[in-house]
């Protein structure tokens, strides 16, 4: 403990700033963004860091990779490809911990093999999707999905940054290197564990914060009609097989079939092509609709607007007592001809209305659920004819048809990062700009996609690590840790993962490692021990960052979809992280003797 008491008080600010945002953070005071930069502020504000210093996270190649994958994730939703994911690689959970087996299995195998920032970026939206659907709770999805991959990435240098950056670190050191999958021999118990506990525990250890949804039974409901056109997917499955039972608030009323009415249809209803199945349902389910892969409106007049439809958006306009089509049908008042605009759904007063589209007679007050130009809002808001017009969210039409270009692109950025052509940075670059020149995604959507506050938590965490670093406050903290041992080999590989952990939760697990691997190797050679234990150690303790959101990326990225607090993390992550230390430091000396 010497080391610590020679620390000056630029480090006693730092470790105080470090202390005090995640006192905040726990208790729940403050947004993390705005703690993270409060905190990196008063570093700078003092002097501890140069502005050079403190904004280089900003320039951080990790938080601007984070932020371009972000658009290439729109890439797959707005061509609907994220929907296929989640059918090809989630199924049909049974119960909330069947769908977390379902969903951990395959993301810690491919985590194993893949980068697991991008695997976390390109799975939350189709993870999002699939809660949805299936009516499972996002919070007890997003940290499994975050803990999944960040173990499975321990099964090989190629699975996270940390193993490479300790990789690199140890070929310097030694001028050898480790195997691509030598870390599989501990990174398989780490994930055996993980999913274990997540598996067995996870009621006790996970929140359980419900999505807040409306009662279908007291909002209104709109009649929509979709048609399974030649060629669909979902021909010749039956109707939950092809997920239409499973959106919530969605009822299907009918199938229209040859002009025959099939009501109260089955759940094993098989269905055909030329199918005109009529819905009843909340907006967001009937949005919902309009952008699974299979089923496309039932009206034709949504293709005889002009211009592709990726370039359209979704409206809602409620009919005035003064509009010229009142009393007519939709066909009649030839709706599409007058306005440019398709009518895809109608609500009345919560009442079913039990006809096709085009023969509804409208009445005042009616609700239309379009689909348009973005410049029919500006142009009817203010006209006579509608009482209210707004648009729903960024909602728009699904290019299908694009879906396989989307994922293409997509694998060949994986698979140049994998074969290491590229850094993740530029193929995630080059990536964007593919989707974009192939208008998969457009630079509206590509502007709106990042998560700001994600990316400023990331970018100011460096800063605040690099205080940390620059101080000698780790170092000191990390060495006085280990000193504890007095030489004895295996209290001190116990006491290095307990280093390198509390270091990844306060700063970050690349940082963490830079810190502790040095340390490590010099009580390897102190203790008279084989250095391969310690590196082992550092890399497993370095990416078992469970703790805290701020330790990893990927638990910032699924932070705010998850709806998570700063304890939840806490409960969650401190027992895996102990029961992953355990199994580490009992099993790295049996496979790589002291």
């Amino acid at each position: 403990m010497a080391a610590l008491a020679q620390l000056d008080w630029q480090a006693w600010l730092s470790i105080a700033v470090v202390v005090g945002a995640f006192l905040l953070f726990a208790t729940g005071r403050g947004a993390p963004d705005l703690i993270t930069s409060a905190g990196l502020t008063v570093l700078l504000v003092c002097g501890v860091l140069t502005p050079s210093e403190a904004l280089a996270g900003f320039a951080n190649p990790g938080m601007l990779t984070v932020a371009v994958l972000y658009v290439v994730v729109t890439g797959l939703t707005e061509t609907g490809a994220v929907d296929w994911i989640g059918q090809t690689l989630l199924g049909r959970p049974h119960s909330p911990t069947h769908a977390r087996w379902r969903l951990m299995a395959p993301s810690a195998a491919l985590s194993a093999v893949l980068n697991n920032t991008p695997l976390v970026a390109i799975l939350i939206p189709a993870v999002q999707d699939w809660a949805k659907r299936y009516r499972l709770e996002p919070s007890r999805l997003m940290i499994p999905l975050s803990y999944a991959t960040i173990a499975g990435g321990t099964c090989s240098l190629i699975g996270t940054s940390t193993n490479l950056v300790v990789d690199g670190l140890y070929r310097t050191h030694t001028g050898t290197g480790l195997g691509l999958f030598e870390p599989a021999w501990i990174g398989l118990p780490v994930v055996v564990v993980v999913l274990s506990m997540l598996l067995l525990f996870g009621n006790r250890l996970l929140p359980h914060r419900p999505p807040a949804e409306t009662d279908f039974a007291d909002v209104r409901q709109y009649t929509a009609e979709m048609l399974v056109p030649a060629g669909s997917p979902l021909a010749g499955k039956g109707v939950e097989e092809a997920g239409l039972r499973q959106l919530p608030g969605l009822f299907l009323i009918e199938i229209e079939r040859d002009g025959q009415i099939m009501p109260a249809v089955s759940s094993q209803e098989l269905l055909r092509a030329g199918d005109r199945l009529v819905f009843a349902g909340i907006v967001d389910s009937v949005m919902d609709l309009q952008r699974l892969r299979g089923l496309i409106p039932a009206t034709d007049q949504v293709f005889k607007i002009g211009g592709p439809r990726q370039d359209r958006c979704f409206v809602e306009a409620v009919l005035s007592d003064s509009g010229p089509i009142i009393g007519q049908s939709v066909r009649e008042g030839r709706f599409r001809s007058r306005y440019d605009a398709a009518i895809i759904a109608v609500a009345r007063n919560g009442e079913r209305i039990r006809r096709k589209i085009g023969d509804i007679e409208l009445k005042p007050g009616d609700t239309l659920l379009l689909e348009c130009r973005p410049g029919f809002v500006g142009q009817q808001r203010n006209a006579r004819d509608f009482l209210l017009v707004s648009q729903i969210g960024n909602r728009r039409p699904v290019r299908h048809e694009r879906a396989p270009l989307a994922l293409g692109i997509v694998a060949g950025m994986i698979a140049t990062v994998t074969l290491g052509w590229l850094s993740m940075l530029e193929a995630a670059l080059i990536a964007t700009g593919l989707l974009l020149a192939t208008r998969c995604t457009d630079a509206r959507t590509a502007r709106g996609a990042p998560d700001w506050q994600v990316l400023v938590v990331i970018a100011c965490s460096f800063g605040v690590a690099s205080a940390l670093e620059k101080t000698g406050a780790a170092g000191a903290l990390a060495g006085g840790l280990i000193g504890l041992a007095q030489g004895d080999p295996w209290g001190s590989l116990a006491l290095v993962f307990l280093a390198t952990a509390l270091l990844t939760a306060m700063a970050t697990n690349n940082v963490a490692a830079v810190l502790v691997f040095p340390i490590a190797m010099a009580v390897a050679e102190a203790v008279h021990a084989n250095p391969l234990p310690f590196v082992f150690t550092v890399m497993v303790a370095a990416s078992a960052s469970f703790a805290t959101p701020i330790g990893y990326q990927t638990n910032l990225m699924v932070f705010n979809v998850g709806g998570y607090r700063f304890s939840d993390f806490l409960r969650a992550g401190v027992p895996i992280t102990l029961a992953v230390g355990l199994v580490t430091v009992g099993l790295v000396p049996l496979i790589w003797p002291f």
